[in-house]
């Protein structure tokens, strides 16, 4: 089966919400004899769609929903060039890679917040208060600073072979947005982000050219 009759599958189990006339009128529908109540059909119904949708979410890879033509940024880019390039595509993060295309780190919007005095701040407007606050911009001081002295490393990367329900528990348990793909000597190959995930349980996978 290929990954977009994988991903039709997984819409198609979709269900609506199954009421106890439907039940019955499937299981009239069924020759032969049933020996099963309608609530013990619902719940093997639901039990085995749980089980379905788990077996395919193991079955699609990084791979298959990854953007392949990634945004991202090399150790000495300028940290205001890194903000632009966030800006002008409307992201909020970007891998930043070595001249051999290597993943050294990630930048995200909390590693502007950080280096912006938001060592102790989780808010953005707390950024933004402390900024009013003292008269000043705060982001000054990243200035002179590149994407290597203000990334996040080591990035947390994935191989093109990791299925998406452990990218998921990797975004949830480490709290980001996206994670880079690369193969085997680190290089870049692509990027998941969290919105691939969602779009790849109900839709067949097209691949996105920009994230």
């Amino acid at each position: 089966m290929d990954e977009i009759s994988r991903q039709k599958d997984i819409c198609s189990l979709n269900p609506p919400d199954i009421s106890d006339d439907d039940i019955l009128d499937a299981m009239k529908g069924i020759q032969g004899y049933l020996d099963i109540t309608p609530g013990d059909f619902k719940a093997l119904y639901r039990s085995a769609y749980t089980h379905a949708v788990e077996r395919l979410s193991q079955t699609i890879t990084a791979e298959d929903v990854m953007t392949d033509r990634v945004i991202c940024v090399q150790t000495d880019t300028p940290a205001v060039e890194v903000a632009h390039t966030m800006a002008d595509h409307g992201i909020s993060g970007v891998p930043v890679v070595d001249p051999e295309n290597r993943v050294v780190g990630v930048i995200s919007e909390k590693d502007f917040l950080f280096h912006m005095g938001g060592k102790d701040k989780t808010l953005f407007m707390e950024v933004v208060a402390r900024c009013l606050s003292d008269k000043g911009c705060v982001a000054l001081s990243m200035h002179r600073q590149n994407a290597e002295q203000i990334m996040t490393s080591p990035a947390i990367t994935v191989s093109k072979t990791v299925s998406i329900s452990t990218i998921a528990g990797l975004l949830t348990e480490n709290r980001i947005n996206r994670v880079p793909v690369i193969d085997k000597q680190g290089k870049l190959l692509g990027i998941v982000a969290r919105a691939d995930i969602v779009q790849s349980s109900c839709i067949p996978v097209i691949k996105r050219n920009i994230r």
